[in-house]
């Protein structure tokens, strides 16, 4: 069968061009520390001989856009960068990148009375100075400040879609049109419903789709294909990341792993009435990506599975996040959390901090903390 697609207008990145009718593009990130340019290019390279259409580099310094240039010049991938906190950087990296993705809630932590317009204006002159595309990239765990006071406690949609609308018109506003958006939640069926009332909105604006955190293989694999055949079948989509907490040797399975779900899409083998079974212990976990300061952490996160197996018939989120970038806002709203530094392990329940431990130690205080939660529950 063939894919319905939703009209949206066609936004090229360097060799690539998503929507317009275009074939939906898959793509990934660099796991590997930014700084190394030999192992971040080789890693690179990899994706790209897998079949990645775009492949993304976090950067969170100078040092980073750097080692960038220097990575360009080793690669003909389609280069994404990811601007974390500093949206300044945009103007160092853009000769050098196809895309530039930003975070609309990571705009508030420079220079915060500036207005989030003049920022994005900012960005947007860039990348049209230096032929680039834009991603308005919004994160269910570092929303828009003021889009979640204005809506309801418990209501995490409606703040990520008008974050989105409101960049989308703004940039409409100062005629810079090539970008795509993202809305992204670790939870399959937010990333349904934002995705599906955004398309509803902004028919025209690509969309690019993925289950943030969506974990080790093959849970992560399952999360995300429940979002991916529920939007994709029904027209929405553009490009496509499958976001898994893998090794550095192993990140080329999330393009293997998109490839297979657009095609069974495509051929009609899909289980759309397939609901996420939100009645089971839920473990999250985030893609290792160049962020994460310490390995251990994805051996960490195999770990805290395996541990948890005991708990798997009791409704709770378990979220084990690899940096301190999205670690510290995105394990707010699960039971227990874990955001992994280089040498230690902040362990919150719910948005308050338990402790702070070491790598040898985290496993047992988790399990304490684990055993009180059910206790709890079923007294």
């Amino acid at each position: 069968m063939e894919i319905p697609r939703n009209p949206t207008r066609s936004v090229r990145i360097g060799t690539v061009t998503i929507g317009g009718g275009a074939p939906i593009a898959v793509q990934s990130m660099t796991a590997t520390s930014t700084r190394d340019v030999e192992s971040t290019s080789a890693q690179v390279n990899a994706l790209h001989a897998a079949g990645a259409d775009v492949v993304r580099i976090a950067v969170d310094s100078r040092k980073d856009a750097e080692a960038v240039a220097q990575i360009r010049k080793q690669t003909e991938a389609n280069l994404a960068v990811d601007l974390q906190e500093n949206y300044r950087l945009a103007e160092q990296l853009a000769p050098h990148v196809d895309k530039i993705r930003y975070n609309p809630g990571h705009l508030y932590h420079h220079e915060r009375d500036k207005p989030w317009q003049e920022k994005v204006r900012r960005i947007a002159d860039v990348a049209a100075a230096h032929d680039c595309a834009l991603r308005v990239g919004v994160n269910c765990g570092s929303v828009d400040p003021e889009k979640v006071a204005a809506f309801g406690e418990g209501d995490s949609v409606s703040p990520m879609l008008q974050s989105a609308l409101d960049h989308c018109n703004w940039l409409d506003e100062i005629g810079f049109t090539r970008y795509c958006v993202s809305l992204k939640d670790s939870n399959p069926q937010l990333v349904i419903e934002v995705n599906q009332k955004f398309a509803a909105e902004r028919p025209d604006v690509p969309l690019h789709l993925g289950v943030t955190e969506a974990g080790l293989p093959p849970d992560g694999i399952i999360k995300t294909r429940i979002a991916f055949e529920q939007l994709v079948s029904r027209g929405i989509g553009d490009t496509v990341r499958v976001s898994l907490t893998v090794p550095n040797d192993r990140k080329p399975e999330e393009i293997v792993a998109g490839r297979e779900i657009l095609a069974d899409i495509s051929a009609g083998r899909v289980r759309s009435v397939v609901q996420f079974n939100a009645d089971q212990l839920n473990i999250i976990s985030c893609p290792s990506c160049s962020r994460v300061e310490n390995e251990a952490f994805i051996e960490l996160a195999e770990q805290v599975k395996e541990m948890t197996r005991y708990a798997e018939e009791h409704a709770l989120t378990i979220a084990v996040m690899g940096c301190r970038v999205n670690g510290p806002g995105e394990t707010d709203e699960a039971d227990l959390g874990l955001w992994c530094g280089p040498n230690h392990v902040n362990l919150k329940r719910g948005d308050h901090l338990v402790g702070v431990f070491g790598y040898d130690e985290i496993l047992t205080q988790l399990q304490t903390e684990l055993d009180q939660l059910i206790a709890a529950r079923v007294s």
